[in-house]
């Protein structure tokens, strides 16, 4: 009988996710993840003390799109999921599954030393846990 794989979230996470400042409008921000083909962005921290954040798609769909709010005129910090869950690189992607589905969560940031590594969705730990 063979022992399981063991994947680790590095293995199935994007790296070098985009990152915007908190400043920028979200009109910036949609054409960024229009250019790239993204659905969400990583928001730097304003210092050392402050955590990343995340926009998302559903972010602007919900406090822009249905409130009628102008997306020139609202900056991402407004909007954004803050602070967001992270999970190390080297945490195994079962642990992982059970973490962002306990917290009812899509994506969460990919950490490698307190420094963003990259951004993991539940959709592609699902599929390469099942795989």
């Amino acid at each position: 009988m063979s022992e399981p794989s063991y994947v680790s979230v590095k293995d199935v996470m994007t790296t070098s996710p985009l990152v915007i400042d908190g400043l920028a409008t979200v009109s910036q921000a949609i054409n960024l993840m229009k250019e790239h083909s993204v659905s969400s962005l990583v928001v730097d921290k304003r210092d050392a003390s402050d955590e990343y954040g995340i926009l998302a798609v559903h972010d602007i769909a919900e406090q822009i799109v249905a409130t009628d709010r102008a997306a020139d005129r609202v900056n991402v910090y407004e909007i954004m999921s803050k602070p967001v869950l992270s999970v190390d690189v080297g945490m195994n992607i079962k642990y992982a599954v059970r973490l962002l589905s306990r917290f009812k969560l899509t994506r969460a940031l990919v950490l490698d030393q307190g420094k963003v590594a990259g951004i993991v969705t539940l959709r592609d730990l699902v599929v390469r846990s099942l795989s």
